[in-house]
């Protein structure tokens, strides 16, 4: 049985932010879909943990202008919303909020003080999203050629597109090889 990471959430009204702490994460899969569909797995620790998240989020999303980055302590992904509004809540479900979903306080900010500049872990300034190839663009494979284990350093990603049977839709799906 799968274990839940703790997932915190922040907003504007053009993007979510998510955060899924888990440490030394390994085997990271990342899928996205226009409806809204997010899911998470991985595995961490010793024993190997599996983790995992499902979830359908509060409305419909960009695939390919979502970026993800895995790092040693927690995964990061900016999700870009298809229509800019603010969302009443992260998951489209009504009532209690799943107990591993945590507001991000750190990055929260008010739909009426969205306006004013962010500070600067807002921008996730220290993440290198551009190198990732997430979002469109064909398949890409980023072998690390390097042996060293630096904590500052982000795990090589994958990208699979795969395009549904309905015009127009289309899913991301990231899987990170360790």
């Amino acid at each position: 049985m799968s274990r839940h990471p703790i997932l915190k959430w922040a907003q504007r009204d053009d993007l979510v932010y998510i955060t899924i702490d888990l440490p030394d994460a390994k085997d990271v899969k990342l899928k996205l879909e226009p409806e809204g569909k997010f899911h998470f797995s991985a595995t961490s620790g010793a024993d190997n943990i599996p983790y995992e998240i499902d979830i359908n989020l509060y409305d419909k999303v960009d695939v390919n202008e979502s970026k993800a980055s895995v790092g040693s302590r927690n995964i990061l992904y900016l999700v870009k919303k298809k229509e800019s509004k603010w969302w009443n809540r992260l998951v489209k479900e009504e009532g209690r909020t799943p107990v591993f979903i945590k507001v991000d306080w750190n990055k929260w900010v008010d739909e009426d003080e969205q306006d004013e500049k962010a500070g600067p872990d807002m921008e996730y300034d220290d993440v290198n999203f551009s190198s990732l190839n997430i979002g469109g663009g064909g398949e890409e494979d980023y072998e690390d050629d390097d042996e060293s284990d630096s904590e500052d350093e982000t795990e090589s990603i994958t990208e699979e597109q795969t395009v549904s049977s309905e015009p127009g839709a289309s899913s991301s799906q990231v899987e990170v090889k360790c």
